[in-house]
């Protein structure tokens, strides 16, 4: 027996026809929106009826697939500390439910809670994305069953379920999910019909699942423990490296503050036992804010982050005519209702310099009509990297989206140059449907690009993109959880190839790479152009040196035409009968790494003029420079104009990973640092 309808309470409904029937316009709610954060976050007390509750929740937060999936509207609904009678009521698009209290047991609802139940017109809950709920307990009535039925874009964080939970709906309908992260289920989740799922740091009584993908790290078992065997499970004791996402609460004076947790090495279990509740880490007050509406231009926002303060993001759509740019370490940036980002003119939508401890939470990044090279960007490409290891930057629960809600462009969704980067809950989407879906529309690359070393992504997903999804460069990356499908609407093997083969990996390691692993890996192909068969030669490529792990890969042909021809490298075999799963239980390289040295072309007293980069690490000495119009006509392989126009007499700084220069072969001004690529180093 399910507990949950999908239907508006009978409150709501009432209030609907009286309104119709009488003639007054709808309450607007104002009493529960007018606080600091404006007009989209509504605040509820505990003196606050749960009809009132459920009707305000369901006049602001659509679940139907048809109307809401693309929607303009975002929200926030947040619990004051306290307990809450006859609350229930499902979540809608673009909404974020939280609890403010120090603990998820300091906010209580009963009456049947808040969740979503809701399917497409094909049963389906495969487009149930974009909402959330933390720091909340809700109380399940004996005999019945939480229902969170969703697919990507959508966390459980900090919950504590006192009683069962189903991660589809009534009926079992297909779903694609799906995330969990420092929560307790007090009986047993049933996954049903879900595809895949990635459940970290929680507690549980038991887990069931019956179907292709489902990966478990730091978590503890009160009942029966799900196997540790492969096809389907991928269980790791602990959690390599993570940071809990940051989160808002009130304090006991009723004063809101930030708690940002610390990183955590090696752990198990939920985080908030410790420290009242709270969980390991500090807390910033609410003045160390800046709290931003989409009325703020990026230049207010950018203003208040380089004096130093911090970001909260409140809902709404936010056309950016520059980057919001982070330049201070330790910066926190918390979006609360799905706040939205979209360049207007090509550009990024956010920009985090190479240094320590940002923290970046609750966002979703749309593609504008003009292509931007990358959406977000940590580090500087090109450039030197510093070690964060005892301070990594984290971004939770941050979504990327290629068209579907507009047309746009990219070419790089996400891209990370700097080291220690940690991710946790990242789906990157280039819209299979919706508003400007096409081959030629929808255009974009990568969904990650990774250049750092010691970057470990927790609960990835990367969809669509018409390269290589995922391309990673850096050494000593780790990865707990993959899933992706290839791109839909490939119109030709000939437009998708990569190195004489069949199209591009879902994954692929380069060869600039010696060490990397990676846990519980689903990649599904679906080539629906009619007539037209598309073969991918391997859904994962990697060097074949003794660095590199894999774990538990499984392939799948959901439908269509063709399929993938390899699951790793050219082994594992052919996925091509549509609906069987192909499972590889693991491959290890066994080669030597020859990725040893690089060169990097510097403009030897001059600044950046790509492909060189600026003149850097050295002390003293003298430029050179001439305004000269310097012909290149008889040189192979010239250097820029610029180039030949400076030139350097400086001390240089060596380092510990063995930077030196060498004189272009064309001129003493242009000069070369070779960068030998030693094994971890920062």
């Amino acid at each position: 027996m399910h507990l949950f309808k999908t239907s508006t309470p009978l409150f709501g409904k009432l209030l609907l026809l009286c309104a119709a029937l009488c003639g007054f316009a709808l309450p607007t709610f104002a009493q529960y929106n007018s606080t600091i954060f404006g007009p989209n976050v509504y605040v509820f007390d505990p003196t606050v009826s749960g009809s009132v509750i459920n009707a305000d929740i369901a006049s602001i937060s659509n679940p139907n697939v048809s109307t809401g999936q693309f929607s303009s509207s975002r929200a926030a609904v947040l619990f004051k500390p306290g307990t809450y009678s006859g609350v229930s009521q499902e979540v809608g698009f673009y909404t974020s439910i939280a609890g403010l209290g120090l603990t998820p047991d300091a906010t209580v609802l009963n009456g049947g809670g808040l969740y979503l139940d809701v399917t497409d017109s094909n049963g389906n809950l495969t487009t149930n994305f974009w909402r959330s709920m933390e720091n909340l307990r809700i109380n399940v009535p004996s005999g019945n069953t939480e229902t969170w039925g969703v697919s990507q874009g959508a966390s459980l964080r900090r919950i504590h379920i006192a009683g069962g939970l189903e991660l589809t709906n009534q009926s079992c309908g297909e779903a694609s999910g799906g995330f969990i992260a420092d929560t307790t289920v007090d009986n047993g989740i049933n996954a049903c019909s879900q595809q895949q799922w990635y459940t970290r740091n929680s507690t549980m009584a038991s887990f069931t699942d019956n179907v292709w993908n489902f990966v478990f790290s730091g978590d503890t078992f009160t009942g029966t423990a799900p196997s540790n065997t492969f096809p389907k499970n991928t269980i790791l004791s602990t959690t390599p490296v993570v940071r809990e996402k940051p989160f808002l609460y009130i304090d006991s004076s009723g004063n809101y503050n930030v708690f940002v947790p610390t990183v955590k090495t090696s752990s198990s279990g939920v985080d908030w036992t410790a420290n009242n509740g709270l969980g390991t880490g500090y807390s910033d007050a609410i003045s160390t804010f800046y709290i931003a509406t989409p009325s703020n231009t990026a230049a207010q926002i950018n203003s208040a982050l380089s004096s130093g303060k911090n970001l909260i993001l409140t809902p709404g759509i936010y056309k950016l005519t520059a980057p919001i740019s982070i330049t201070n370490a330790k910066t926190i940036v918390l979006g609360l209702g799905y706040p939205t980002l979209i360049p207007q003119s090509g550009g990024s939508a956010i920009t985090v310099a190479d240094v320590d401890g940002v923290q970046i939470a609750d966002l979703l990044i749309d593609a504008g009509s003009t292509n931007s090279p990358v959406l977000m960007q940590v580090g500087v490409a090109g450039a030197t990297r510093l070690s964060h290891a005892s301070n990594p930057t984290s971004i939770s629960n941050v979504y990327f989206r290629i068209g579907g809600a507009e047309a746009g462009s990219a070419t790089t969704s996400l891209e990370l140059d700097s080291n220690n980067v940690i991710l946790d809950n990242i789906w990157a989407w280039r819209a299979d449907h919706g508003t400007g879906v096409g081959w030629t529309s929808n255009t974009a690359s990568h969904g990650l690009i990774v250049d750092g070393d010691n970057v470990t992504a927790l609960g990835l997903a990367v969809e669509h993109y018409q390269q290589s999804q995922v391309q990673w460069n850096g050494n000593n990356g780790e990865t707990v959880f993959y899933q992706s499908e290839d791109p839909y609407d490939v119109p030709s093997q000939s437009s998708w190839t990569y190195n004489g083969a069949n199209g591009y990996p879902s994954y692929e390691v380069t060869s600039k790479v010696c060490s990397h692993t990676a846990y519980g890996l689903g990649i599904y192909s679906f080539f629906d152009v009619p007539n037209v068969t598309i073969l991918q030669s391997n859904a994962i490529l990697a060097p074949n040196v003794s660095g590199i792990n894999f774990t538990h890969m499984v392939t799948v042909m959901l439908s269509g035409s063709g399929g993938i021809s390899n699951v790793i490298n050219n082994t594992g075999g052919a996925t091509t009968a549509a609906g069987t799963p192909h499972d590889f239980t693991s491959y290890a390289g066994s080669g030597t790494c020859s990725a040893g040295t690089s060169n990097v072309d510097i403009n030897a007293g001059g600044a950046a003029v790509s492909p060189f980069v600026a003149d850097t690490d050295y002390s003293g000495g003298s430029t050179y420079a001439v305004s000269n119009t310097i012909s290149t006509s008889g040189v192979t392989n010239p250097a820029p104009e610029a180039v030949y126009q400076d030139a350097s007499r400086r001390n240089l700084h060596l380092h510990s990973s063995g930077f030196r220069r060498r004189q272009h072969p064309h001129c003493k001004a242009a000069l070369r640092r070779a960068v030998l690529l030693n094994h971890g180093s920062a």
